[in-house]
């Protein structure tokens, strides 16, 4: 499956994605899509013949409990009406004990956070029409006690799983840079070969950490980054996530020609 490079379609700038004519996909937040109603834009990519992914945030796949099997459902749905070639979720937990986070927590990299992410995960795909790639997310704290490296335990759970690997080169990025960690080192520890796309976005440096805020212009050190995982393995697509502060167009389109050159991916026209 070749996607070449696509951007996140987000209500406030489904004018400018629909406007992209070499578009060959897009990502939607899974729990904003009606499955029985899709936006009409939406519809109108996937008949275009533009690749519609949703990617969720809430089934918790780290948490301690099992997945919910509305929200599973849920994210079949949208896989169903959009005709997805595959759905993606995160390496995180959102709920604990019935309590909301509001937010993507990261998991202890522990044999018993392995268990339940695996378990989770395994559950997840047993009801997936289409495969499922999981995004390790960016996070601004590590939990104490770890038994693995990020890289090894993302190892294992995808052998364990058979997951895909949705890499977010930006996290990447941002893990490295408040760990104080070469993000090289991190490539090379990973299964590239199972990675299904790639995120892509910008952040800000505020209290001297890095945060991954996807409302700033992708740094050059992210287009680098880029760069030396395709030198090692170029996966099939890179994806630019934005949210909110919306630059002008001409902008989002100087991003997306910036990482089409860092991937060596032909350019959207």
């Amino acid at each position: 499956m070749d996607l070449g490079v696509g951007i996140g379609w987000r209500p406030e700038i489904a004018g400018f994605v629909g406007a992209l004519p070499g578009l060959r996909f897009t990502e939607v937040i899974a729990e904003s899509v009606h499955p029985a109603h899709p936006a009409p834009e939406l519809l109108a990519l996937r008949e275009r013949g533009a690749a519609v992914v949703p990617h969720g945030v809430k089934l918790s796949l780290g948490g301690a409990e099992p997945v919910a099997a509305e929200r599973v459902a849920h994210l079949a749905a949208c896989a169903e009406a959009l005709g997805s070639p595959l759905v993606s979720e995160h390496v995180a937990f959102v709920r604990a004990g019935g309590i909301e986070a509001g937010h993507l927590l990261p998991v202890p990299r522990t044999r018993a956070s392995l268990d339940a992410l695996t378990a989770n995960i395994r559950r997840t795909r047993a009801e997936l029409p289409v495969p499922l790639a999981v995004e390790p997310i960016a996070t601004l704290f590590d939990w104490p006690d770890a038994e693995y490296t990020e890289g090894d335990f993302l190892t294992e759970l995808l052998e364990r799983t058979g997951a895909l690997l949705l890499l977010d080169v930006a996290n990447v990025y941002a893990n490295a840079r408040n760990r104080g960690e070469d993000p090289v080192r991190l490539l090379d520890r990973l299964p590239l070969e199972r990675v299904a796309y790639c995120h892509v976005a910008g952040g800000v440096e505020q209290g001297g950490r890095y945060h991954d805020t996807h409302t700033a212009a992708v740094p050059q050190e992210v287009l680098d980054l880029i760069a030396e995982l395709c030198a090692r393995h170029r996966p099939p697509g890179f994806l630019l996530e934005r949210d909110g502060h919306y630059p002008a167009i001409g902008e989002m389109r100087a991003e997306l020609d910036a990482i089409a050159a860092a991937s060596g991916l032909a350019a959207i026209t």
